[in-house]
C-alpha cells in the first residue's frame, strides 16, 4: 500500500509541476525549472554520502575495529541479497542511524556511538535491517526525484511572484486578463504551490519510512526488536537531543528534530507510536 502511495504522491508532484508551469511559463517554463532543479539535486544525490558523513564526523570502521557490528551488517546484507555496505560510526551519545549512498554498490550504513551503547542484539539487528531496506528500496533515488520535482515547483512559484509584481511573463496567455484577478491568482499560486509541494514531499518520506520498517522486520525476522529500538531511540532523543542539520533529518531512523516539527503534515517521519504499534502487530518471521 505504501508503494502505491509513493507512486501516487510522485504523480501528484509531477501534476502540480505541470499545472503551475503551464500557468506561469508554458512548456518552456516547466523545462527550465525542471532542468535547473535536476542539476542542483544531482550533486546532492551523487555526493550525498561524502557530504553527510563529513557533516557528522563519521568514521569508517573495519571488521577488526568493530567486529560485532561489522559481522552483523554483513550477515543481514547477505540475508537481504545486498552487497556489503561500508560501515561508519558517528561520535555522539544520541542514539540514531541512517543509510546513504547513490546505489547498492556505493551504500553506507552509519550508526551513532550512543545507539551501540543502549540497544541489545535484537534491537540493533532491527535498526540495521531498516537501514538496509532503505538501500534495497532505492530510497535515496526516490527522495532525490521528489526533491527535484519540489525544487522545480518552488522555482516556478518564485517566477510567479516576480510576474505578479512586474505584470506577467510577457507571453500571449499572460497578457489576456492580467487584471487584478490574474495577479491575485499568481500571488496565491506563488504562496500555496511550495507549501503543497513540501507537504507531498514529506508524505513521500513518511511512506518510505513505513516500508523500511516493514522490510526491516522481514530481514531481521524480529519486528519486536525494531519496535523496542524505536521506543528507546525516541525516548533518548528527547533526553539527549542531536545537533542535526534539518536538511538531513529525513535520513535518520528517528527524527533527530523531534519536538521541533510544527505539525505531522510537515514531518519527515510518521508518528513513532504508530510505527511501534504496526511492528508489534506483526508476527516474527
Amino acid at each position: 500500500m505504501n508503494t502505491v502511495k509513493t507512486a501516487l504522491l510522485l504523480g501528484a508532484l509531477t501534476g502540480l509541476l505541470m499545472l503551475i508551469g503551464g500557468a506561469i511559463g508554458g512548456k518552456n517554463g516547466v523545462m527550465i525549472a525542471f532542468i535547473v532543479a535536476m542539476v542542483m539535486n544531482f550533486g546532492s544525490y551523487w555526493f550525498s554520502d561524502k557530504l553527510v558523513l563529513s557533516m557528522y564526523h563519521a568514521q569508517e570502521v573495519s571488521e577488526n575495529q568493530a567486529p560485532e557490528l561489522y559481522r552483523m551488517v554483513r550477515d543481514l546484507a547477505m540475508r537481504a541479497n545486498l552487497p556489503m555496505p561500508r560501515v561508519y560510526i558517528i561520535p555522539g551519545e544520541t542514539p540514531n542511524a541512517f543509510a546513504t549512498g547513490r546505489n547498492e554498490q556505493h551504500a553506507v550504513v552509519a550508526v551513532t556511538e550512543g545507539l551501540l551503547r543502549i540497544l541489545n542484539r535484537d534491537e540493533l539487528e532491527g535498526v540495521l535491517s531498516h537501514e538496509l531496506t532503505h538501500i534495497k528500496n532505492k530510497d535515496m533515488l526516490i527522495g532525490s526525484i521528489a526533491a527535484t520535482l519540489a525544487g522545480a515547483i518552488v522555482m516556478l512559484a518564485n517566477m510567479a511572484q516576480w510576474a505578479a509584481m512586474f505584470g506577467g511573463l510577457g507571453g500571449r496567455d499572460s497578457e489576456e486578463g492580467q487584471g487584478g484577478g490574474g495577479i491575485i491568482g499568481m500571488i496565491l499560486m506563488a504562496v500555496l504551490a511550495p507549501i503543497a509541494a513540501t507537504i507531498i514531499q514529506m508524505a513521500i518520506s513518511r511512506s518510505r519510512e513505513y516500508l523500511a520498517d516493514d522490510g526491516g522486520a522481514k530481514i531481521s525476522g524480529k519486528p519486536y526488536g525494531l519496535a523496542g529500538a524505536l521506543e528507546k531511540l525516541s525516548r533518548a532523543s528527547e533526553i539527549v537531543p542531536m545537533d542535526a542539520n534539518p536538511s538531513t533529518a529525513h535520513m535518520f531512523i528517528v527524527n533527530p528534530l523531534t519536538g521541533r516539527s510544527l505539525m505531522n503534515l510537515f514531518s519527515t517521519h510518521p508518528p513513532i507510536e504508530e510505527r511501534i504499534a504496526r511492528l508489534r502487530s506483526m508476527r516474527p518471521v
